[in-house]
């Protein structure tokens, strides 16, 4: 079945369904083209606070769908692919938590929101990259707990140096690979270019940056530039919306291509099927969406 076909059969079955469909800023453009709202962590999570759809299909990872069940549990909330995990969010369990908390009684826990709803549970606030630094500066302590993303806490750090950020040692694969090395090859390609990267990239490539953006920072950013070509430091998937964002303009992504393979795992047809059988159900039990709730409420308030 062609795409444009696949895509009118998914608007009427969300209509059938008071359904709402939002995707990830790296998910696949088709499936970006056909989602209600695109966005980052952050923007979906308010996004999903506030839908008055009674089913959300989240096309994105795993903790996504999870946070917004958390926020939603009187609506249904649907994967079109289940098994879409992040691996970052794998490297720091509830059991790692509770024992990293008792192991300093009295620090403020911060979290990523590419974590667990068990992980959640056990935090005192999460963040997104949009927010991290405003987040913890809001808290007005002199230490932080910060995980699992170490490349995120060292961005803080740097941002706030009066506060002593303790990371976890987890890390983002898809950012985690790229080397100055490789950037540094990149620019000289394109001497005009100007550099965006996330702050889940090493410190060492944030340094070479002229800009550490999160990527709905990234969409804002280039339509207001006067750069004309960018090379872009994050998932390849962003490329899509950064030329919708900015018509004209040229975006270069590194080489090999930033790759996430779980935010490609989801296609049309899965959002499809997902509509169409109401599969892909996520289930957060009472016990943890309430302990987590508080956690992420505050992350959506704080912005």
């Amino acid at each position: 079945m062609e795409q444009h076909t696949i895509a009118d059969e998914i608007r009427e079955l969300a209509q059938e369904r008071d359904a709402v469909i939002i995707a990830h800023n790296y998910q696949r453009g088709e499936v970006q083209d056909v989602a209600d709202f695109v966005g980052d962590s952050l923007g979906l999570a308010r996004q999903a606070a506030r839908t008055p759809a009674s089913v959300i299909v989240f096309a994105g990872v795993h903790f996504m769908a999870e946070t917004a069940k958390i926020l939603s549990p009187f609506k249904t909330v649907l994967m079109p692919e289940p098994r879409a995990g992040c691996p970052m969010a794998d490297m720091m369990t509830a059991t790692d938590l509770a024992a990293w908390r008792k192991a300093n009684p009295g620090v403020p826990v911060v979290t990523y929101v590419n974590s667990t709803a068990a992980v959640k549970a056990l935090t005192d606030v999460c963040v997104t990259s949009a927010n991290a630094v405003d987040v913890v500066r809001s808290l007005g302590a002199p230490k932080v707990l910060f995980g699992p993303d170490r490349n995120l806490a060292s961005w803080v750090a740097r941002s706030l140096p009066d506060v002593e950020i303790i990371p976890w040692d987890g890390f983002c694969p898809t950012h985690e690979q790229v080397s100055a090395e490789q950037l540094a090859q990149e620019q000289a390609r394109h001497p005009n270019a100007e550099v965006i990267a996330h702050p889940e990239c090493r410190p060492e490539v944030v340094d070479m940056a002229d800009a550490v953006l999160s990527t709905s920072q990234m969409l804002c950013h280039v339509a207001t530039s006067s750069a004309e070509e960018f090379i872009v430091v994050t998932e390849e998937g962003l490329l899509h919306g950064l030329a919708k964002a900015a018509p004209g303009k040229r975006f270069l992504n590194l080489e090999p291509r930033m790759f996430c393979p779980n935010m490609k795992v989801t296609t049309i047809e899965k959002v499809r099927d997902c509509l169409r059988d109401m599969s892909g159900e996520i289930v957060v039990t009472e016990d943890v969406r309430l302990a987590a709730l508080a956690s992420v409420e505050k992350m959506i308030a704080i912005g």
